[in-house]
């Protein structure tokens, strides 16, 4: 008798050891320990190369213990990696060096030689060393991440980038245009021998830059933009060296100028529609490989869906398309199952992220009063 407190008081720290659960209120018995209620969601996001899996949930009830360990899985797969600098990055960085010689060369030649051929490719070479600087500048400042403020990040800062390289480029061209057309009155002597040797480093030097950046040059706009500066500047090159073997073999002076106009020529073109897609982007326009019935036409042909409004699509980086859009719902369907088929049918035209609002039939007058359409 004297052995009952104590075997009493063992049951009571053996019990304080392991509590016994209680249930809160709304939760079953079955799944008390670790329940999570995942409620049909009217508003999904979808990001490319992000796996969300809200079905798949590891709980592992042994015994009595609810063990709440790791191995409740919500299958993220974000893939990102910003432990490495970029190889887009280290070639752009790569010429930028070969760019800005190339410039210094073409200048120091260009007044030697008297060529205005040459001093124009330098120009132009100037506005690519700084456009290329400005890209690495976007680049760098583009792989910063998304925050509270900056919710899509900061990638469209190389769209900015790329548009202030257009809008240099074009009027570097049209200070050519005019000091050729002063040049054509005047006739000066031009060192056609050191106006070739610098062509033939120009020509070396965009021809290394152009192979790096190939390889780069679909992954956005701001790439896209350096690509197309080295490889008109290749071209410049060319045009400088055939200049420069004429006016050696022939004499004539005006040859050189006509060299500046055509590699304006070749500018100008290539820099308004740089221009243009930098404006589209920054306009928020739809992609201008983006057919919009097609869009709406394949959201219509879900199962489920009765009718689509607000449709949105757009580029955020002229690369990554997104887009936004509300569908009216017939009765008596499964909106999980209508989510998951809108998406995978935006995924098969390229839409990457996208941000669909589901409806009833009631709500679609209120919808239409908001509506901008």
């Amino acid at each position: 008798m004297t052995n009952a407190p104590d075997s009493h008081r063992r049951k009571l720290y053996q019990n304080q050891r392991v509590p016994q659960y209680i249930p809160a209120r709304g939760e079953t018995t079955a799944h008390a320990a670790h329940l999570h209620s995942h409620a049909v969601h009217e508003h999904a996001h979808d990001h490319q190369g992000h796996t969300h899996d809200h079905h798949a949930h590891n709980h592992d009830h042994q015994g009595h213990g609810h063990h709440h360990g790791d191995d409740h899985s919500h299958g993220h797969s974000h893939g990102h990696d910003h432990a490495h600098v970029p190889s887009s990055l280290k070639a752009l960085i790569a010429v930028i060096g070969f760019t800005t010689a190339v410039f210094l060369a073409e200048v120091i030649g260009g007044l030697l030689s008297g060529s205005l051929a040459l001093l124009s490719d330098a120009m132009h070479m100037l506005s690519d060393s700084t456009g290329l600087i400005v890209a690495l500048v976007a680049m760098l400042i583009a792989r910063r991440k998304a925050n509270s403020i900056a919710t899509f990040g900061y990638r469209r800062v190389e769209v900015m980038a790329a548009l202030i390289n257009a809008v240099t480029v074009t009027a570097i061209s049209v200070w050519i245009v005019i000091e050729a057309i002063s040049r054509l009155r005047s006739q000066e002597e031009v060192n056609s021998t050191m106006m070739l040797v610098v062509g033939i480093i120009g020509l070396t030097a965009n021809i290394f830059g152009a192979l790096v950046l190939h390889r780069h040059k679909d992954e956005g706009v701001n790439l896209q933009g350096a690509y197309l500066h080295v490889l008109v500047d290749l071209f410049g090159s060319v045009v400088v060296i055939v200049a420069a073997i004429v006016l050696k073999f022939t004499g004539i002076t005006w040859v050189d100028t006509i060299g500046s106009l055509i590699i304006a020529g070749m500018i100008l073109p290539r820099s308004f529609q740089l221009l243009k897609k930098t404006t589209m982007v920054l306009m928020e326009h739809a992609p201008a490989n983006m057919d919009m019935r097609r869009v709406e036409h394949a959201l219509k042909t879900v199962v489920g869906v009765e009718s689509v409004h607000d449709l949105h699509v757009w580029s955020l980086d002229g690369n990554e398309t997104l887009a936004t859009c509300h569908l009216i719902l017939d009765e008596n369907v499964t909106p999980g199952v209508v989510l998951d088929t809108a998406q995978a049918e935006l995924r098969k035209l390229g839409i990457g992220h996208s941000t669909i609002q589901l409806e009833e039939k009631g709500h679609l007058e209120h919808e239409e009063v908001c509506s901008p359409h």
